[in-house]
Formats: structure tokens, C-alpha cells, sequence
């Protein structure tokens, strides 16, 4: 039989709470439910989960402090943030913080279990046993694992967030084609093309910062000016 995926639920109005610990619950999944930030991040301190649901508002530390301090101390657990707001700024402020999706309340069961279980896939802790060749994707000296959301590069390991696997592999399929601002912000972050932020930017310097050996001198990852960006899988040589 298998093990139940662990979700850390962190929702403190009783009522939403209550019916995602329902639906969860019926579609297999383990939740422990707690209702303020500085709980969820003792518990992340303890026990392992496979995802976390957090809500933006939260008494005490808000979700995007709890969101920040994780990834500032390199836990890469997927995380999907709810909020009452859905104003594109706090979106973006969502995203940036490391959060790997974001649903604005109201929203449907239907779609928020959707959401879970494709973000469950794409995380490690779906995949069973080691990745299959076919998902294995080699540049460089780095090989990357889009199945189970992990790296090998010159440096070690790397934990992948499911944004980074969506960045991933858009590059790969598109490998040596020019990504825009605009698509790579609707395709990945569901941002409309026009928006103003620097979270794309910030993504590029975090991948080349794992897969290049001279960050500062991209050869795989490379910036078009005035129109996007491209990746080269063989960079001609020097």
C-alpha cells in the first residue's frame, strides 16, 4: 500500500480549514492543520511533508515571512499560497518569495486539488524509486531530473522548486528558440506578459548560478537583449 503524501495545512479560518482537511483527506492525503506561521515552521523543523498549503494572512508571521525564512534557509519543500487577495502585486510578491503557486480565495475544490496533486508530482517525493532515463535531461556538466525535481551539477545536488522545473523545462523544449519576457511570465508564472517585475531576473541568475561554471559569463542560459532569453544546450567552442 502506498504511504499518504503529509501536507502541512496552515489555515487559521475554521471553516476553509475544515473543508480542505475534508476533501485531503478523501483523496488519500495526510494533513496536519495548523493556524499561525510559527507553528508550521516548527513543525517543518520536526517532521517531513511532501507540500504546504499556507495561507497569506496569517496571526503572528504572515505567509510570506514564513515562505521567505524557508528558502532563505534552503528548504525547498513546494509550497501553495492561498490568499483572500488577488491582486497581481501580491501574486508577484507570492512568487517571489519562493512560493510555488498561488490560488486567491474563493476558489474551487476542483481546482485546488488539481493544483495539489500536480505540484505532488512534480516534487521528489512523488517519484518512486530512481527517474527513468527519458526523464533525465544532460547539458554541460550538470544532469537534470525534471520527474523528482532534482539536479546534479559540479557543485553537488540540487533541490529544484516546482518553478524551476516549469523554467526547466520550457528551456529544454525550446532549447535554442528566444523565450520573451511575456512568455516565459505567462507560460510559468501565469503573470500577464506585460508585468512589471523583476522575479523573471531573479530566476535566470538563480539558474545560472547552479548550472554555469562562470555565472558571470553565461555559455547555456544567455540574456538576448531587447528580446528575452535562450538556452543552448552545446555552446560553440571557445
Amino acid at each position: 500500500m502506498t504511504t499518504p503524501y503529509p501536507i502541512l495545512l496552515v489555515e487559521d479560518e475554521p471553516h476553509i480549514a475544515e473543508g480542505l482537511i475534508f476533501n485531503l483527506s478523501a483523496e488519500g492525503y495526510r494533513v496536519c492543520h495548523v493556524t499561525d506561521g510559527e507553528t508550521a515552521l516548527q513543525h517543518l523543523e520536526t517532521d517531513h511533508y511532501a507540500l504546504m498549503v499556507l495561507d497569506l494572512m496569517l496571526p503572528g508571521i504572515y505567509g510570506l515571512e514564513v515562505c521567505h525564512r524557508l528558502r532563505q534557509q534552503g528548504d525547498q519543500i513546494p509550497i501553495l499560497m492561498l490568499t483572500a487577495r488577488s491582486e497581481e502585486q501580491d501574486r508577484i510578491a507570492g512568487l517571489s518569495m519562493g512560493a510555488d503557486d498561488y490560488l486567491a480565495k474563493p476558489f474551487s475544490l476542483k481546482e485546488f486539488l488539481l493544483r495539489v496533486n500536480a505540484m505532488l508530482r512534480r516534487s521528489s517525493w512523488s517519484a518512486q524509486g530512481s527517474p527513468a532515463d527519458n526523464g533525465t535531461y544532460r547539458f554541460g556538466t550538470n544532469s537534470v531530473q525534471l520527474t523528482n525535481s532534482s539536479a546534479t551539477t559540479s557543485d553537488g545536488t540540487v533541490t529544484l522548486t516546482e518553478l524551476e522545473v516549469r523554467m526547466l523545462d520550457l528551456f529544454f523544449t525550446q532549447e535554442g528558440q528566444v523565450l520573451s519576457r511575456g512568455q516565459l511570465l505567462q507560460t510559468v508564472w501565469g503573470m500577464a506578459p506585460d508585468t512589471e517585475t523583476r522575479t523573471l531576473d531573479n530566476f535566470i541568475v538563480r539558474l545560472r548560478k547552479y548550472f554555469e561554471d562562470d555565472p558571470a559569463h553565461p555559455r547555456h542560459f544567455l540574456t538576448v537583449r531587447g528580446r528575452g532569453y535562450r538556452f543552448v544546450k552545446t555552446p560553440p567552442a571557445t
